[in-house]
């Protein structure tokens, strides 16, 4: 079954509250598709390999300039250079060497990046993300704080698979709750603001429970072999 796009990113825009900022998951998703939901209005694009955000970011040329990048998989060190060149936004800041990998190479061009920490908040030895534990995710941000050319704005988590989305609500909860701690530290250089989780089949849920940021995939662009929901 062929996807209305455009009619999907619409709808979704308006059911939601309008300071929820929508990143569009492309994993798997052709130039084309991008480019349709960038003309319905999309202003946040998620990737989850470098290469493929790559490929198509050059494939859109200047209609990749009208939208923010987000890179939401894990980042691997030989591809953080490349990576610098597309994203505005790494969300899955997931230990200190990462953090500092980034720095190194952000410093080197000048450009401070805009990073979110991710949070494991389900605990699964499949998933990347920092433990969900309060002292481990403070003694990050900390050290974010002192790197000049990170901005910490923010938490990102994928949260357990259910099938009932009700059943994300706790790990959601527990993940704002962390949040408003680490926002009311004020650390220097932090400017926690975002908060991003709930996707296709739990962003209701997870803006309830005070998400700011959902990550959307299927819901929009439809099923694919391999698509993030």
């Amino acid at each position: 079954m062929e996807f209305d796009i455009t009619g999907n990113y619409k709808m979704i825009r308006k059911e939601i509250p309008e300071d929820v900022t929508i990143v569009l998951a492309a994993k798997t998703q052709t130039a084309e598709e991008i480019k349709e939901v960038i003309d319905a209005g999309a202003t946040d694009i998620g990737e989850n390999y470098v290469q493929e955000a790559e490929d198509i970011y050059t494939s859109l040329g200047k209609d990749a300039e009208k939208v923010r990048w987000h890179m939401i998989g894990h980042l691997q060190k030989n591809k953080i250079n490349k990576a610098l060149n597309i994203f505005d936004v790494i969300q899955t800041v997931d230990s200190v060497k990462k953090a500092e990998d980034i720095n190194k190479r952000a410093e080197r061009t000048g450009e401070p990046v805009t990073v979110y920490i991710e949070i494991n908040i389900g605990s699964e030895m499949t998933k990347a993300g920092v433990k969900p534990e309060f002292e481990i995710i403070k003694e990050l941000a900390e050290h974010i704080s002192t790197l000049d050319f990170l901005k910490l704005e923010g938490l990102m988590t994928m949260g357990p698979r259910f099938g009932d989305p009700e059943d994300s609500r706790p790990f959601f909860r527990k993940t704002k709750d962390i949040f408003d701690k680490i926002r009311e530290l004020n650390l220097p250089s932090v400017d926690m603001k975002t908060l991003s989780m709930g996707m296709s089949n739990t962003y209701k849920v997870a803006i309830e429970e005070g998400s700011n940021m959902i990550r959307l995939g299927t819901v929009v662009f439809g099923k694919r072999a391999c698509a993030i929901d």
